[in-house]
């Protein structure tokens, strides 16, 4: 029997017949050992990684004079993050704390890294926050079972550092996150993991949301939008 099928039956399946959408991919170099964590784009760590550019808003929209550089490398024990953010006004703490952890620090200015190791759990992950002043915090998500207050009571035993440079009005923020803390596979060139890079910006009601890859969603708790890092000799 043939049968007919309308113009408008035939547009239903074309969402079908499109192919995925392909998730953007950073890189991160080797490091044959541990070193001492600097802010200093110039320096032996940071000066030829890898890099990608975090520069839109969740919803893809252009995050002007916010245009975020990441440099990323790794070492057998650790991943190793330098965030270079451009500002135009700090939005701080009025107290500050860089030795205890500090929860609801993405109230204000900070530089992000949620990352995840299981690609089918692909809701469960964590994330990783500095601030310009150094203050941090670490967080166990499960976007389909949320973790008491948030996961925050998590420690990784991840590393930071930070400073401001005020006439040039960039601040700089450095991670060393241990691998441990992500998943339980040895890294190695060739491994890859889920990963997104975000930053909150400035005091509200001018806050600036600024992303890797958009969400879609003025939210940054999208895993499905999270991009790809992978490790390279």
């Amino acid at each position: 029997m043939k049968v007919t099928m309308s113009p408008k039956s035939l547009l239903l399946l074309v969402p079908l017949c499109l192919p995925a959408q392909t998730p953007p991919v950073a890189t991160a170099s080797r490091l044959a050992q541990d070193v001492e964590l600097n802010t200093d784009p110039a320096s032996t760590l940071w000066k030829s990684a890898p890099h990608v550019i975090a520069d839109r808003g969740p919803l893809g929209d252009a995050a002007r004079g916010h245009r975020t550089e990441i440099r990323l490398r790794w070492s057998p024990r650790a991943l190793y993050v330098l965030f270079i953010c451009p500002y135009e006004k700090l939005h701080l703490r009025p107290e500050v704390n860089t030795r205890l952890e500090t929860n609801k620090l993405w109230e204000w200015d900070v530089a992000e890294v949620f990352i995840g190791g299981d690609f089918e759990k692909f809701w469960q992950y964590r994330e990783y926050q500095v601030s310009p002043r150094g203050e941090w915090v670490d967080l166990d998500i499960d976007t389909r079972q949320p973790k008491p207050e948030g996961g925050w009571g998590w420690n990784s035993g991840f590393k930071v550092a930070a400073r401001i440079d005020e006439p040039g009005k960039i601040w700089y923020g450095a991670m060393r996150i241990p691998f441990d803390s992500i998943d339980a596979r040895k890294p190695a060139p060739g491994v890859e993991y889920r990963i997104n890079f975000y930053r909150l910006q400035g005091p509200p009601p001018d806050r600036v949301m600024i992303s890797w890859n958009p969400t879609g969603k003025k939210n940054y708790h999208v895993p499905e939008k999270f991009g790809l890092l992978r490790l390279e000799n």
